[in-house]
């Protein structure tokens, strides 16, 4: 049988805040640590029926990619569901929430553009 790695190692500042997070997998084209901003990771405790989730992200990940984060993590579990289950509806009406947050993003980042104009 064959087994697949996957590794984080996470910098903490002083207070417990991720300054740097790092991960590598068996699995990956090139070998060694890569870096990212955040990582969000959930487990299926099949013995409480319930799911246990790790969500970290660096202090330095701007507030606009998270957003973006989070939307790519909601398409990525549409697709998920409708290849797990088959379910359309499910991953349709996910699919219609993250074009509705993709809306509420741009309409940010243009308030936001305006406002750097003014100044």
């Amino acid at each position: 049988m064959k087994k697949s790695r996957i590794h984080f190692e996470v910098e903490l500042d002083d207070q417990n805040i991720p300054e740097n997070i790092y991960w590598q997998a068996t699995d990956k084209e090139d070998d060694g640590l890569d870096q990212t901003k955040s990582i969000s990771l959930a487990l299926w405790d099949h013995f409480n029926k319930n799911t246990m989730r790790i969500d970290l992200w660096t202090k330095d990940m701007p507030i606009d990619e998270q957003k973006r984060f989070y939307v790519d993590c909601i398409g990525g579990l549409a697709q998920s569901i409708l290849t797990a289950t088959g379910d359309d509806f499910m991953a349709g009406e996910m699919n219609k929430l993250c074009e509705k947050f993709i809306e509420h993003i741009k309409k940010e980042e243009e308030a936001q553009a305006r406002q750097q104009k003014k100044k």
